[in-house]
């Protein structure tokens, strides 16, 4: 059907009402001939809208006649229509190429320069560098190297290790990376000491010297990765006696980086909870009366809220809000927010078995609230702690195992050895 209809648009068409005692005779014998028609839709008074090709509508005035029927053409779609007004109108036609032809050679050129990945380095300094290559503002496109461009920053500005251009339309993207210089502390001699006590599971040194080895137990403070990394000891040559005691000698004298690397160690956390079986006291009811007033040389006016609080317990938050002071003059009024909440007393009986699972989730909770984010939880332990025979309590404590990074840097000043 759509090849159908774009051949129809090609050769253009026509859409025609035919009018008469019997149009359907009309729509039969034309078919009957051969003429493709389409789109019929029956319109007041009996008539029939319909599309027929431009080379099928000589014909149909025939069948028009035999059928005692009229048709008159609505509407002319089709290419040839269009060819046909353009002809007439050539200024018309003049204006659309000069047009497309004006943006054709607007759009051939840079109207548009953006950097992208600069920090160190600013825009105007990049821009420069990319205009000695030939790339500025209303360059035309084929007149400047791409290569060219990227080859000139990286030659200018030795910071940048890498440099790309790309062109989109009118706009041209620059977009650089610039080489990470290390900071000053980067460079200062420094251990991988513990930061908590634990027991050391696995070891990855990127630089620096190890100073301890899978299950050992190290505590807080203690050098994981030695910032001090020694010289390698003189061996014996092959065949040469050593049995008289010889002590190796240093060949080369100690060096001195800043160590780095992860140590993942096992740590255990500890938590206590304790609950009662009978608790008794007083809550809120969800229920508050606000009272807004404003207090002046003793003096108070409610602005908003009653008077007497309708509860017989309750609880008050203030929030009091006072003028700020502008140069010497300061203001005694003073505005007091009040929330008055109700309360009521309450006694719960959780039995000693509830008691005891309320105390194991507050341990838990307690020993959760001291995990670091990067920590893996590997096992949870829960016990119960004795308590006394006339004390409305139970007790827990929770033990939480996690495998960390227990490392953490730590500068000093190199001593001569």
């Amino acid at each position: 059907m759509l090849l159908f209809r774009m051949v129809s648009y090609l050769l253009g068409h026509l859409v025609i009402l035919v009018t008469g005692e019997t149009p359907e005779k009309f729509v039969n014998m034309a078919a009957s001939r051969g003429i493709c028609l389409w789109d019929i839709t029956r319109v007041k008074d009996g008539a029939l809208l319909m599309k027929v090709r431009l080379s099928s509508v000589r014909a149909l005035r025939h069948i028009a006649r035999r059928t005692r029927c009229r048709f008159r053409i609505c509407r002319r779609m089709g290419l040839p229509f269009y060819y046909s007004r353009l002809r007439r109108r050539k200024a018309l036609v003049l204006g659309a190429v000069f047009f497309i032809g004006t943006l054709y050679l607007l759009s051939s050129f840079v109207w548009f320069i953006e950097v992208k990945g600069n920090e160190r380095l600013s825009a105007a300094e990049i821009l420069e560098a990319a205009a000695e290559a030939g790339l500025v503002r209303g360059a035309p496109k084929w007149r400047f190297d791409a290569a060219g461009v990227e080859a000139k920053i990286q030659e200018k500005f030795p910071i940048v290790s890498w440099a790309g251009v790309y062109v989109k339309g009118t706009r041209v993207t620059v977009e650089v990376n610039e080489r990470v210089v290390p900071a000053e502390e980067d460079r200062r001699p420094a251990h991988v000491v513990a930061a908590k006590a634990g027991l050391v599971r696995e070891i990855l040194v990127v630089s620096g010297h190890p100073a301890v080895k899978e299950g050992d137990t190290v505590a807080p403070g203690q050098v994981l990765i030695s910032g001090e990394i020694p010289p390698p000891e003189e061996r014996p040559e092959p065949g040469e006696d050593n049995k008289q005691g010889r002590v190796p000698k240093k060949v080369q004298p100690f060096r001195y980086v800043h160590a780095r690397g992860i140590v993942r160690a096992r740590v255990w956390y500890e938590g206590y909870g304790e609950a009662e079986i009978v608790e008794t006291g007083r809550r809120r009811t969800g229920n508050y009366e606000t009272r807004v007033s404003m207090k002046f040389d003793g003096k108070e006016i409610i602005l908003s809220g009653r008077q007497n609080i309708p509860f017989e317990l309750y609880e008050v938050e203030t929030v009091v809000k006072r003028i700020e002071a502008w140069r010497n003059l300061s203001s005694p009024v003073e505005i007091v927010t009040e929330k008055f909440f109700e309360l009521e007393d309450y006694r719960e009986d959780r039995g000693l078995e509830g008691a005891r699972r309320l105390a194991g989730e507050r341990a838990l909770e307690a020993a959760l609230k001291q995990l670091p984010k990067n920590a893996a939880i590997q096992e949870r332990l829960v016990e119960e702690l004795p308590a006394g025979k006339t004390e409305n309590l139970a007790r827990a404590r929770a033990v939480i195992e996690t495998v960390e990074d227990i490392g953490k840097e730590e500068f000093f000043n190199p001593t001569v050895k």
